[in-house]
């Protein structure tokens, strides 16, 4: 699997860390930075990675689980609001907020997201990891969440 990194200036540290654990499992990473703590506006990294996502992916089912386009991405800002605010307005992103293993596996369980999200300031390490291992090997049931995720995919952004 191919994750695509990107955080603001709040979560570098904690950027470089998710980094290291997604090698340890055995997964490309592509880092869109920052790579230093100078101040950033995170639209700007959010916007990149989500249409970075989207052309990795390329053409992806509404019917198939997201993994089987081989990629995900993961943006850090303080909270990860702001982050999954910005990412769910790029068409084809389904950005989840996560707080925890539970609510990673359900993002991708019942919705198909595409982009986990979370706080650098409000997520400590052993949250980060078991966040990624739910995330990773939790599958998409489709059933009754594939006709939400295509009411979600029909919005106008």
């Amino acid at each position: 699997m191919k994750y695509i990194i990107a955080t603001d200036h709040a979560g570098v540290d904690v950027k470089n860390f998710t980094k290291e654990l997604l090698q340890k499992m055995g997964h490309e990473v592509e880092d869109l930075g920052p790579f230093s703590t100078d101040r950033v506006d995170y639209p700007d990294y959010a916007e990149t990675l989500s249409k970075r996502v989207v052309e990795v992916a390329g053409d992806v089912s509404e019917e198939s689980d997201w993994r089987e386009s081989g990629v995900f991405g993961i943006l850090i800002c303080g909270t990860g609001i702001g982050m999954s605010i910005t990412a769910n307005k790029v068409n084809g992103v389904r950005a989840g907020l996560c707080h925890d293993a539970y609510t990673s596996a359900m993002a991708r369980a019942h919705n198909n997201a595409n982009v986990l999200c979370f706080g650098a300031r409000t997520s400590g390490e052993g949250t980060i990891e078991s966040m990624i291992e739910a995330w990773d090997k939790t599958a998409f049931e489709g059933g009754r969440h594939l006709q939400r995720v295509k009411k979600i995919n029909q919005l106008d952004r």
